[in-house]
């Protein structure tokens, strides 16, 4: 179906192609709006073209959700492809904003591509909001061209530059499109962003092109899946140590320390030199609180779960005492203070993906 409309479907107000609707498999084409969504407002979009729209807000779409959809030459004075948006396996290209997010502004991205979008001030990519799993990559604006304020929330694993300091996980890598300048987004046999994703953050079980989103065991980074990945392994993470993709070393111990690449990789470690281990310290009692500080060797860009026993004759022995804990570059602690008394007590740690 092709929407081109000057009232909104749904009835009259912002939303220049529709308003509280739910579309699948559309065109929204040519619309506008003197308020915000130009091709649609408070709508529900799923495997839909919105492409020359335009608004004051939201050139595309806002206020809304959008899934495996393309958004693309869109133009607002704030967020030229999306405002205030859900976006789900998306690509917004070559939208354009007069002053922020020229592809999206105040947004929430998931598995997203973002790429060739343009902004007057701030924010060619994006502005405000948040993104997990995407790339956000070749944009341009006077400041800061990729994103303006990377993110309002903790996710991260995305494929951006410069290297963002309020998100886990993400890389600063090209990634290494088939063919950047014919538009084809899909990743090369050897792009960073392949096994780079956090599966935590997926939204769907299919990428753009409705193939399965994991392959390999771990989501990649951007809107397309790479179907025949050769590694389990964050090809980022095995480039940045300068070791092949080919999965030939993934469950090998490099450095004698016990572990495999495969393990270390899962660790955040550095799977070429010994001393990078994940290990814990002895407990120290404390007074204020009461209890024992348990610390180990960290990253930070994992985040860990801590769990306790005093009884390994128990099943199960370990229970989890603290989850979610944030590491940071050195070591990381954690007081028990149910640990009171002679014990024994006993403590295990473990990575969360």
């Amino acid at each position: 179906m092709l929407v081109r409309n000057s009232t909104p479907l749904g009835g009259p107000g912002s939303g220049g192609g529709a308003i509280y609707s739910t579309l699948s498999n559309c065109q929204l084409v040519a619309n506008s709006s003197a308020s915000s969504g130009g091709a649609a407002n408070f709508s529900t979009l799923s495997g839909c073209v919105v492409s020359n729209n335009s608004a004051v807000w939201g050139g595309g779409v806002s206020f809304g959700v959008a899934d495996h959809s393309l958004i693309s030459s869109n133009n607002a004075a704030n967020g030229g492809g999306a405002y205030s948006n859900v976006l789900n396996n998306c690509i917004l290209q070559n939208n354009f904003a007069t002053s922020a997010g020229g592809g999206a502004y105040g947004s929430a991205l998931v598995n997203c591509t973002v790429v060739s979008n343009y902004a007057g001030s701030w924010g060619g990519g994006t502005f405000w909001g948040g993104a997990s799993n995407s790339v956000i990559y070749y944009n341009f604006s006077p400041k800061n061209p990729n994103y303006q304020i990377y993110q309002t929330t903790t996710p991260g694993f995305s494929c951006t530059t410069p290297l963002p300091t309020d998100g886990l996980g993400d890389i600063t890598n090209e990634p290494d499109f088939v063919n950047l300048a014919g538009g084809d987004y899909h990743l090369q046999t050897s792009s960073p962003c392949v096994n780079s994703g956090n599966n935590a953050y997926l939204t769907s079980a299919t990428d753009s092109d409705g193939n399965p989103r994991i392959v390999g065991g771990t989501v990649d980074i951007g809107a397309y899946e790479y179907q025949t990945p050769t590694s389990v392994i964050s090809y980022a993470w095995l480039q940045q140590y300068g070791l092949p993709v080919k999965g030939s070393v993934d469950y090998m111990d490099l450095d004698g320390t016990g572990f495999n690449v495969y393990q270390d990789w899962i660790a955040g470690l550095n799977p070429t030199n010994a001393v990078s281990v994940l290990a814990m310290l002895p407990p120290i009692p404390t007074n204020n609180p009461t209890g024992l500080m348990v610390s180990w060797q960290s990253v930070s860009n994992r985040t860990y779960f801590l769990q306790s026993s005093t009884n390994l004759g128990a099943q199960p022995a370990f229970s989890t005492i603290q989850s979610n804990i944030t590491g940071q570059i050195g070591t990381i602690g954690y007081t028990d203070t149910n640990a009171v008394g002679n014990g024994p007590f006993f403590y295990r740690v473990g990575v969360q993906q």
